[in-house]
């Protein structure tokens, strides 16, 4: 009532298989976790730029903002914000952008950006 080496060749060999198949499809599932928190951190940055644009009538720095990235997104992006003053001819403006480093720079997306008209890029990945 033994196996023979057969099956247990046979047996490895369907293992084999089946990891070979899911395992990229889990780092896929992955990915799309940490681009999902990514997105919320970028949401969370646009509310409150708006909140500053309102009170102050300007936007801020990340060094002003005051956005702390949560443990899963800093190990797997970073934060750059840009603000820019406004002029007599144009408003004043500011892009978020989260770019992938590690693991997640394997991610199709690439970097992830908001600005203050909530446009977001890449718009497919969103």
């Amino acid at each position: 009532m033994g196996f023979t080496l057969i099956e247990l060749l046979i047996a490895v060999a369907v293992v084999s298989i089946l990891a070979a198949v899911a395992y990229p499809a889990y780092q896929e599932q992955v990915r799309k976790s940490r681009r999902s928190a990514a997105q919320a951190v970028l949401l969370d940055v646009l509310s409150r730029q708006k909140q500053i644009f309102i009170d102050a009538r300007r936007y801020a720095n990340l060094a002003d903002l005051g956005v702390a990235l949560p443990g899963d997104v800093g190990r797997s992006y970073d934060l750059d914000v840009v603000a820019v003053a406004g002029t007599a001819t144009v408003p004043p403006s500011f892009r978020a952008t989260l770019t992938p480093k590690g693991a997640q720079a394997h991610d199709h997306c690439g970097a992830l950006t908001i600005d203050e008209t909530a446009t977001k890029a890449p718009a497919d990945c969103w």
